[in-house]
């Protein structure tokens, strides 16, 4: 199993952050391995909710269905993940902070290659390093969408 475990801080209440991690349809503004999504549940935030992602890494193209699992909005989502070849992923979010933010956010993502041992290894090499790499990317992206949408003018910051 390859384990991926990305923390940020992101000057903006965990509301508004948990908002946009669990749109699916804001996926293409953050994360950078995104390429489209379908078959989205029609409450995409209700434990059960599914949905279908292609996403892009090492020029391959792959498509994972993906079940929300567990949800403690803002605070905490799980989803799984089952991908080609019997592959399965679980992604886990944790947000921690104050009404106001900042929000300290935490990406886990859990990768299971099929192919046994052979599969791991293979996965750690190959997949490991991008995918740590794409995740620290996405964050980055989405603590600069989301400071630049909440933030707080000159002025009121030296009054406050």
């Amino acid at each position: 199993m390859s384990v991926v475990h990305v923390r940020v801080e992101i000057a903006a209440p965990p509301k508004v952050v948990f908002a946009t991690v669990m749109d699916p349809y804001r996926l293409a503004d953050w994360v950078t391995i995104h390429r489209s999504i379908s078959n989205v549940s029609a409450d995409p935030c209700a434990p059960g909710a599914r949905m279908d992602q292609v996403l892009h890494i090492h020029g391959v193209w792959f498509k994972v269905h993906w079940q929300l699992t567990s949800v403690r909005a803002p605070f905490a989502a799980a989803w799984e993940g089952r991908g080609p070849a019997h592959s399965r992923a679980r992604i886990h979010y944790a947000l921690d902070g104050g009404e106001e933010g900042p929000t300290m956010f935490d990406y886990t993502n859990e990768f299971n290659a099929p192919g046994g041992m052979l599969g791991r290894v293979a996965s750690r090499r190959v997949v490991g390093a991008a995918s740590e790499r794409e995740a620290h990317n996405s964050l980055a992206r989405l603590k600069k969408l989301l400071e630049a949408r909440h933030r707080v003018p000159n002025e009121q910051r030296q009054s406050q």
